[in-house]
């Protein structure tokens, strides 16, 4: 671990002693309350016992809001999300996000049963972080987002997660990340030799009943207690 102090975090654990973890970034604007409810909603008979990890993004103004504070993990330049993109708020997070694994890993939780996950921006993020981190992974949970640095993932990326089962989900509805921005994100990522799973839903930028199934059979699946 290194000197920068962690973001809070809200955790919640399904079992005493969790041998598994989920790290799971919100989007723009929210904190990390966004996605705890949804921990009950998840079916997770056939998993280890999971630490789920709901960190909150530090405040920073947003340019495509009009400089208004928020929590953020990254500033948004323009509407088009990836023609300029703060590459620095970019790399800035994912050390924050490197030291939240760290911290699981010094809590005696293999790297390999760790997932990291997220909305929106906390998709980016996930990607962002997933694909350069130096230990293997269980998962890439990829919720309504999309690929960013899209141009430096294939020098950047690390051998280690060349096999981390990625998860990807988005609405055909959706207007603050459009579906077709997705699907590029899903195309090069396949170029590029990962393998990717991949459901659609009628729905906007938010999440639905059906894709939180499909999380649950998808968890339960990466996350088998008789693993390991």
């Amino acid at each position: 671990m290194n000197e920068r102090p962690l973001l809070e975090t809200i955790e919640i654990e399904t079992a005493p002693s969790p041998t598994a973890a989920v790290i799971w970034m919100h989007g723009l604007g929210a904190d990390g309350n966004d996605f705890a409810p949804i921990v009950r909603e998840l079916d997770l008979a056939g998993c280890r016992g999971i630490r789920f990890v709901f960190p909150h993004a530090e405040t920073m103004p947003v340019t495509i809001n009009n400089g208004y504070v928020m929590r953020a993990w990254y500033d948004i330049l323009g509407m088009d999300l990836v023609r300029r993109e703060d590459t620095q708020g970019l790399r800035a997070s994912q050390r924050r996000i490197d030291d939240l694994i760290e911290r699981e890993i010094s809590r005696g939780i293999l790297a390999e049963h760790i997932v990291l996950a997220g909305f929106s921006q906390g998709c980016a993020m996930t990607l962002q972080t997933g694909l350069r981190y130096s230990q293997t992974l269980a998962g890439l949970m990829c919720l309504s987002g999309y690929l960013p640095l899209a141009d430096a993932v294939a020098s950047e990326r690390h051998a280690a997660n060349q096999h981390t089962p990625i998860f990807m989900v988005h609405g055909r509805g959706d207007s603050v990340v459009q579906i077709n921005r997705a699907e590029a994100s899903r195309d090069l990522l396949i170029e590029l030799g990962y393998a990717i799973e991949w459901h659609e839903y009628m729905m906007q930028h938010s999440v639905c009943a059906e894709e939180i199934d499909d999380i649950s059979h998808w968890l339960q699946r990466i996350l088998k207690a008789n693993n390991g």
